[in-house]
């Protein structure tokens, strides 16, 4: 029983991520990123989503919560989506999105960022852990709806392991997909402003979308 229970959690956290809200938060993360900050974005979106969604149900399993309650979780998952659509879409706007190439051995190197200042520190991956724990708390009800189908199953760190597993392999995924991009098509500023206004919209639509079904 203890197998069927890691491989159908497993399943469930591939198709759960594969919801139009997650994959929109990765991209908006890892566009324009190098291939290391990539991996480390989608690996910590993963494991943010993954302790999210462990400590929640964990607590839904001992507390009764109404749905009523619980829709809150939806709507902030909503909430983040459309506000990093928006935040794209003001930074394209008000033009605070730059690019600079230079040589490392030879190779050009492209370097992009928002604002007025480059940095090489953590924050874009501490970001993403972070909006991956706050969208945890949108898909708590499902992950206890699929553990409801395991007679006398306690939701344990193995379970919560092979959710994140299953989050991180279509993250990590897309990642590569997004990674092709960056290598590919951000070779120029208007290229760039193409690829971030569809991204933020994109954000925007699903952010909406989620707020008004």
């Amino acid at each position: 029983m203890e197998s069927f229970a890691l491989v159908l959690i497993f399943w469930y956290g591939i198709l759960h991520a594969f919801g139009p809200d997650h994959l929109s938060g990765i991209a908006d993360f890892s566009i324009g990123k190098s291939k290391k900050k990539t991996f480390m974005i989608t690996s910590m979106f993963a494991f943010g989503h993954g302790l999210s969604l462990f400590v929640f149900a964990k607590i839904l399993q001992t507390y009764f919560i109404s749905d009523e309650v619980l829709a809150y979780g939806d709507m902030i998952s909503s909430l983040v989506i459309l506000g990093m659509g928006v935040y794209l879409l003001y930074m394209v706007f008000s033009d605070q999105i730059h690019l600079k190439k230079h040589l490392h051995q030879g190779k050009e190197h492209i370097h992009i960022w928002f604002g007025d200042q480059h940095s090489h520190g953590s924050k874009d991956t501490m970001s993403a852990f972070s909006v991956g724990v706050l969208m945890g708390i949108g898909g708590v009800r499902g992950m206890l709806v699929t553990l409801g189908v395991l007679q006398n199953q306690t939701l344990d760190f193995m379970l919560v392991g092979a959710f994140t597993l299953g989050v991180m392999v279509v993250f990590v995924s897309f990642g590569s997909v997004i990674l092709y991009i960056n290598e590919n098509l951000l070779h120029s500023k208007q290229n760039i402003k193409r690829v971030f206004v569809t991204a933020g919209l994109i954000s925007v639509v699903v952010g909406t979308n989620m707020l008004v079904t």
